[in-house]
């Protein structure tokens, strides 16, 4: 059975990798630990079909080790040993260990030796975040590099490579693609090389010749061959949490097209959990003050979001989203409350004022608690002077009033007149 295309085109040599010139071009590092012949262990993450492969492949050819590939996952100690043979018989071997952050503990045991005498040149591929999930035992012995996802005009080359090549491309399929066929490939492929080159495969040769031989293949075809393809998501990993900062600090940022994209993108995932806490978050630790009224609503509209389901759901949560981007924005609730948080890791605390100290059982009174409390409520401003916090922390002022907002501007006049009252009264007691 043939090898798909993606296989079959995978790169010999540096020079053929597509894209990751921040790692392979000239005078980049791993050209660089290449034409050096100073190979060392390395881990390559990031998204699916962006080279990872093709870059252990390339450095293999490029320096004539033999090349071997297992599955961290899947591929068991024995496995591992072959390979490790075979590196002491041969002087090397580049292993390219896909899914690394699965490997255990008795295969990182086992490896570790051969990483330090160069036998293995590990390269381990992973879509997660090394620095979240590789044991830091294999992480300290190797190199971290992240492969970025592959731009429409780095896959367009490639494409256009593997339609002519007779020998490992289809170059012998006599196939006639639209003007902007490849194009588009390249564009909905959400950077992935491997999609964009499967894609091209199976719709040319599900393409039926015509008399004279040719293939006549459609933007249709092409696209049904593709199956929308987008961008990969996993809720557990590293591209996840980036989605996430990208939706908080555009809404934070008050650009609301910016927003509603990583919602979208968010969806996508089918991740409503995420989405609708995160939408919470958002609406008191950027917003808050600045409009409470907004985060009512998107109270309401989590809650809407969460009885619909999707895709009804994605409804109010985009009303939510316009609502809380284009708000008045404030962050003095939290703000404030790391100011205190501050102080009372920091030791001070204090005793409660005994007067603000619990009085309600019999006892109370005979122990001071209580005592000279005056009661708000009894005076004409709703306000009477006392002290609240405690004697080591009095004058402390937590709460920066923001004005970027109709109501947080009324609760710092609000504040202001307190303070002024409080001052006042401090005056007139220092006069008597």
């Amino acid at each position: 059975m043939e090898k798909p295309l993606a296989y079959r085109m995978r790169p010999r040599e540096l020079s053929e990798v597509v894209g990751q010139t921040h790692l392979l071009g000239p005078g980049k590092i791993i050209r660089r630990m290449v034409e050096a012949k100073l190979l060392s262990s390395m881990i390559l993450y990031g998204p699916p079909g962006t080279g990872k492969t093709s870059i252990a492949s390339a450095i293999a050819g490029s320096t004539h080790y033999a090349f071997r590939s297992l599955n961290a996952a899947t591929d068991s100690k024995k496995d591992l040993q072959v390979v490790a043979e075979e590196g002491k018989m041969s002087g090397g071997v580049v292993l390219l260990l896909d899914e690394v952050h699965r490997l255990d503990k008795t295969k990182q045991d086992f490896l570790l030796p051969f990483l330090e005498n160069g036998k293995i040149i590990l390269i381990g591929a992973t879509t997660e975040n090394p620095y979240f999930s590789i044991n830091p035992a294999i992480r300290s012995r190797l190199q971290i590099f992240e492969v970025k996802p592959l731009t429409a005009a780095e896959i367009l080359p490639a494409l256009k490579r593997a339609l002519k090549d007779p020998e490992r491309g289809l170059g012998k399929e006599h196939a006639e693609l639209p003007p902007a066929g490849l194009a588009f490939l390249a564009e909905r492929s959400g950077g992935d090389l491997r999609s964009a080159l499967n894609a091209l495969e199976l719709a040319i040769k599900s393409t039926a010749p015509a008399a004279d031989g040719t293939r006549h293949v459609t933007i249709t075809d092409l696209e049904e061959s593709l199956q929308q393809k987008t961008f990969a998501f996993d809720k557990d990993g590293d591209a996840h949490y980036d989605l996430i900062s990208a939706f908080q600090k555009s809404i934070r940022g008050s650009d609301v097209d910016a927003a509603l994209h990583y919602l979208a993108r968010l969806l996508a995932g089918g991740d409503l959990k995420s989405v609708t806490r995160r939408l919470l978050v958002i609406a008191y630790e950027d917003i808050g003050l600045g409009n409470p009224n907004a985060c009512a609503r998107t109270v309401q509209a989590v809650t809407a979001a969460e009885r619909l389901g999707l895709p009804e759901g994605r409804i109010p949560l985009a009303d939510a989203v316009i609502d809380l981007a284009l708000s008045p924005k404030s962050n003095s609730g939290i703000a404030s409350f790391a100011a205190a948080e501050k102080d009372l890791a920091a030791g001070s605390a204090g005793e409660i004022p005994r007067f603000l100290q619990d009085a309600h059982y019999s006892g109370a009174k005979a122990l001071g608690r209580g005592q000279e409390y005056r009661y708000p409520h009894d005076d004409p401003r709703g306000w009477v002077a006392q002290e609240y916090l405690p004697k080591g922390l009095r004058g402390k002022h937590y709460y920066q009033a923001k004005t970027t907002g109709k109501y947080e501007a009324a609760l710092k006049a609000r504040y202001q007149q307190l303070q002024k009252w409080k001052h006042d009264s401090e005056k007139n007691v220092s006069k008597k």
